[in-house]
């Protein structure tokens, strides 16, 4: 990957204002994804149980997809539950498949009136039924939307999605279906669970960690990183619009000159 790479610094000697309308002078990305991380540590700074921040993590997605809706983003991918979390505490786990529930029961009749369409990705035949039933709801009632696409990355893994995707091409394969000559890039990523989906512009990690932690891998090949030290639930439409000013500077040649 030849991705630019941009480190935000939470402490900074000097401060950028960016606005709205400086902002949509130029294009802004269609398809933004962003790791939201870092809800745990923002409630142990704050002697806080880790399901408070998990909460008000909730509350920022709410606020940047409205915000991200304003800007014209055609796509917001964020990644919400990967196939490794898991492995945390059961009583974490547990409060995590909830806020699906939680937050498309409050927050859908405002995607719905923001002509806002709900989509995911990932395996949810494995997510609790409550959860399943608060996620179809959501789909079902927006899909005739035609505005921003809000796409969760649930129980989602991107090694997962590439194996899943070589057996379906080898089912084909063997079936006769397809030869292995005509499988190229095009056919892969027809078989990925983004396959009507373009690839993400802009990929956003808070928290500090610079990893994409099994995240659309195939995707983001040629995606423009940008990464900050600021915790999820302390992320503004300020640090969304800075992200987007950076994207802007670049000069995105996909491998050319």
């Amino acid at each position: 990957m030849f991705n630019k790479i941009w480190k935000h610094k939470e402490q900074s000697n000097f401060s950028i204002e960016y606005t709205k309308e400086n902002i949509l002078q130029q294009p802004v990305p269609e398809h933004v994804a962003i790791i939201m991380d870092g809800n745990g540590r923002w409630a142990k700074k704050r002697a806080l149980p880790r399901a408070a921040g998990h909460y008000e993590g909730m509350q920022v997605v709410r606020k940047i997809t409205r915000f991200a809706n304003e800007l014209g983003i055609k796509v917001l991918t964020l990644y919400a539950f990967s196939t490794e979390n898991w492995k945390r505490p059961k009583s974490e786990v547990d409060y995590l498949m909830k806020l699906p529930e939680q937050f498309l029961t409050t927050f859908l009749p405002e995607l719905i009136e923001e002509n806002v369409t709900v989509r995911v990705i990932g395996d949810c035949n494995q997510l609790p039924e409550h959860t399943q039933t608060a996620v179809k709801k959501a789909v079902e009632d927006t899909k005739h939307n035609t505005g921003l696409i809000l796409n969760f990355a649930l129980n989602y893994g991107s090694r997962a999605e590439i194996t899943h995707a070589v057996k379906e091409i080898a089912k084909q394969v063997q079936q006769g279906h397809l030869s292995a000559e005509q499988i190229d890039e095009e056919v892969v990523a027809s078989y990925l669970m983004t396959r009507n989906l373009k690839d993400p512009d802009l990929l956003i990690r808070t928290s500090g960690e610079i990893r994409l932690s099994n995240f659309m891998l195939w995707q983001l090949a040629y995606t423009e990183f940008w990464f900050t030290d600021v915790l999820w639930p302390d992320f503004t439409e300020q640090h969304l619009l800075e992200a987007i000013a950076e994207f802007q500077k670049r000069g995105r040649r996909f491998g050319g000159i």
